[in-house]
């Protein structure tokens, strides 16, 4: 059915991924110059208690957190979504305006999985900010 993305998106990946290697290996030539240039003229003492983490780096981070909740909100838009499809199919209320059932799921499928995702990392940052007054 998309067959005719699959060629452009292909070679569009491949292009972005060759591309990213050559950025790669030239950003990491470019620091070693840059630190090797500015290396000769810098002396210990000028980093002396300069060199630990900022004070909003050293929290922990909240990633676990923030894909949990994510993963809670998705698993639970697609049983909102399953039971709503179930809901529409067995009691006949199939939408009357040329739609078939497959692109009336999709639609339902796709609409719960986003809201309630975006509503699970909304949980998780209520979450962050409450536990961050507290400290």
């Amino acid at each position: 059915m998309m067959d005719f993305i699959l060629i452009p998106l292909v070679v569009g990946i491949i292009t972005a991924g060759i591309y990213g290697l050559f950025e790669l290996f030239a950003r990491r030539k470019e620091r070693l110059a840059i630190i090797e240039k500015i290396g000769d003229r810098l002396e210990a003492s000028a980093f002396e208690g300069k060199l630990g983490l900022p004070s909003y780096m050293r929290n922990f981070s909240f990633s676990a957190l923030k894909i949990g909740s994510m993963m809670a909100g998705i698993g639970l838009g697609l049983l909102v979504a399953f039971f709503i499809s179930l809901g529409v199919e067995n009691n006949g209320g199939m939408p009357s305006n040329g739609w078939g059932h497959r692109e009336y799921a999709s639609v339902v499928y796709g609409a719960s999985v986003l809201l309630f995702g975006g509503i699970g990392l909304l949980v998780a940052f209520v979450v962050e900010m409450n536990l961050a007054k507290k400290k």
